[in-house]
């Protein structure tokens, strides 16, 4: 994601945010709770995102950085393999305590990318890096096709 190249955390991360052309390429839109980090980590006192696609660092409101967006598209990697809403039928109070209190997550599909889904909802400092996610996308690319 080249907005975090520009020091900018999106924090709404979900596929709804996500807007796809002909082409496939894949556009983020809705930047009303994005910040721009001046601090690494950053803390911000107004809430933000969407409970099902939350990293529990943003759900219990603690300093964040761009890695709670990677926690945010590992559940959208994961709505693309189960073409499943996350946490469908849940009220969205009981997933926020879930995933915030409990470190509870979505079971991991398996596939080729399983690992890369539980990498992306690992701690926040042993997550991967945006270049890092693409680089194994594109590993695993054929074993999708």
């Amino acid at each position: 994601m080249s907005i975090h190249r520009m020091n900018v955390v999106h924090r709404d991360l979900k596929s709804a945010n996500c807007l796809v052309n002909k082409h496939w390429t894949v556009k983020l839109c809705d930047f009303g709770l994005s910040r721009i980090l001046t601090t690494r980590p950053m803390k911000d006192s107004s809430s933000a995102g969407t409970p099902e696609w939350m990293a529990p660092e943003l759900i219990r409101n603690e300093p964040f950085t761009e890695k709670c967006d990677i926690f945010s598209l590992g559940v959208i990697m994961w709505e693309l393999c189960t073409l499943s809403r996350p946490w469908e039928g849940i009220p969205s109070v009981q997933v926020v305590y879930a995933v915030g209190n409990d470190g509870q997550r979505l079971e991991i599909p398996e596939g080729p990318l399983g690992k890369l889904i539980a990498d992306c909802w690992a701690e926040p400092d042993e997550r991967p890096c945006c270049q890092e996610v693409l680089s194994r996308l594109q590993e695993c690319e054929y074993e999708l096709c």
